[in-house]
Formats: structure tokens, sequence, C-alpha cells
């Protein structure tokens, strides 16, 4: 029977951990978040990480500009940011508007601030295996592998998705754990031949259920780091093979959370997974958590 990988118990670890490096600095450290528009999952998200702040000792404000801000607007309000004492840490929540250009924002914010460990300053020191931020989520399966004692050294690891939030950070602290690392993506050609070559495969493509019994080698580790919704009941049930449950779930909820992995084929074959919701999810909070934690004592040192 697959080992289920519990992100909320790793996460409330984490945080247990991080209470007493807050205590130690001489101020709270501070974590200014920027949430653009009223996008509901993004408006939950936020009020998530601010409740995570106020539970740690963490100041934390927010920010919330109106859809139509300008990007020159937005990263005016960066830089205050930037020159505010108070503030370690800052995280501009994605997604932005369309009209918002995304990469002056990512590198309006000091690499010093950069909670997300996106800035390419940051992503340099990552390539170079520097000290500075990391990534949250893929720092956080990092974390979901090291305390469930996983092997990662000489394994083969695959990762599908090369996003730069998620997909190329991971192959980057894969291979600096020692794994011997392939990243895939939406034009791999034998995408499954690539998949079922893997010790340990990290689903991060961003397409409900897309990794199936076709992709996943019996005994592997896999880390589904997507989070979808499907509210289509032909498609619910072909993922979930008509389980009554799960559609009666659809039925009162209107939707059902899916990773990137089908959660039935991945359960069935793998040795150990995380599942979804209650996996790699909780740790990215965490991870943003330690984050702000560690830029406020380098400030603070």
């Amino acid at each position: 029977m697959a080992l289920i990988l519990d992100g909320i118990q790793i996460r409330d670890q984490i945080l247990q951990e991080a209470k007493p490096r807050v205590a130690a600095l001489k101020r709270p450290p501070g974590l200014a978040v920027v949430l653009v528009g009223e996008d509901p999952a993004s408006e939950i998200y936020v009020r998530n990480k601010i409740k995570a702040c106020h539970d740690l000792g963490i100041y934390s404000e927010k920010y919330a500009p109106p859809t139509s801000v300008t990007t020159a607007e937005l990263l005016a309000l960066i830089d205050q940011l930037n020159q505010q004492d108070t503030i370690d840490s800052i995280l501009v929540q994605m997604p932005l508007p369309a009209h918002i250009d995304f990469s002056a924002v990512l590198q309006a914010i000091h690499p010093s601030k950069d909670s997300d460990g996106f800035h390419p300053f940051n992503m340099g020191q990552l390539v170079a295996n520097g000290p500075g931020p990391r990534a949250c989520t893929p720092a956080g399966v990092m974390e979901v592998l090291r305390r469930h004692q996983i092997p990662i050294e000489g394994k083969r690891a695959v990762v599908v998705g090369r996003s730069e939030i998620v997909g190329k950070p991971m192959a980057l602290m894969l291979l600096q754990a020692n794994a011997t690392v392939t990243l895939c993506h939406s034009r791999t050609r034998a995408l499954a031949d690539e998949c079922q070559r893997a010790d340990i495969l990290v689903a991060a493509i961003g397409k409900p259920a897309f990794i199936t019994r076709e992709h996943i080698r019996k005994g592997a580790v896999v880390i589904d780091v997507g989070i979808n919704r499907v509210s289509d009941p032909v498609q619910a049930a072909a993922i979930f093979r008509n389980d009554e449950k799960a559609m009666a779930n659809l039925k009162v909820r209107g939707s059902l959370v899916v990773g990137d992995a089908n959660p039935l084929d991945m359960a069935e074959l793998s040795s150990a997974y995380t599942p979804v919701p209650g996996g790699v999810g909780p740790l990215t909070i965490a991870m943003l958590m330690m984050n702000t934690i560690y830029l406020s004592e380098r400030r603070q040192a």
C-alpha cells in the first residue's frame, strides 16, 4: 500500500520550528502582499498567507490596487516597499492582469526582499547553489522528500512542466540533491516513456489528471504539484471511475479539486505520493514564511 505524504503534518512541523527564529529577532519580520484586482482564488490564498503571518508573529501589510492599475503604478508601489525598513519580504500575488508587464514587476522587487525567489539574481543563486530565497513550492517538495526520508541521491527524477515558478527550480533543486534529472514539457516526445524511467516523478504541468497509469512506473514516488478544479461530470466520472462518493461530492460542491496526476492511478501504482488536496499545497505557504524569516534575519544581522 502506498505511503501518503501528508503535507499538512510537515507544514505544522516547519511552522513550529519557525517560532523560535521569529522570537530571536530584534523586530518582527515584515511581509508585504500585493493583490491586484478581485480574483476569488487569489483572495483566498492571500488571506491564508496573512493568517499564517499572524499565527507566527510576522508583521504583514496588504495592498490591493484595482485591476485597472498600470504597470508604472505597480512599480511605484514596489519601489516604496523596497525602501520601507519594516518590510523584509515582498510578495506580488499571481496571476496578474494581462496588461501588466510581469517581467518588469518581477525584476522591480529587490533581490533582498524577494519572497518567492523568482528574481533573476536569486534564480542565478539557485543555479550556482549559492545563498538566497528559494521558490516556495519546489522548496516545499524538497521538505516532503527529506522529512519522509525518501532517497534522492542517485535516483532518476522526472519533472513534467518547465515553468519558472515550479518546473525549472524543481529540476535544479533535485539536481543539487544528486538526482539524475529529466525536465519534460508539452513538446516532449514519448512523454510516457520518459516518465516511466522515474524513481521520483513530479507532476507540475497544470492539467487535471494528465499523468495517468501509462506514465507511472510501479513503485515510483509521485509528487503531484497541481491544483485544478473539475466541474464537468463526464470528466470527473472518467477521472474517478464513477466513484459514488466523488460524484456525490461533485453534485454538492459543484466542482472537485484534482491534481495533475490521476488520483486513483497514482495511489495504485506508486510507493508514496502527495495527495491533492493536502499534499504539496500546504507547504507553499510554510516555505513563504520561512523565506520571509530568512530575509529578515539577513537584513537584521
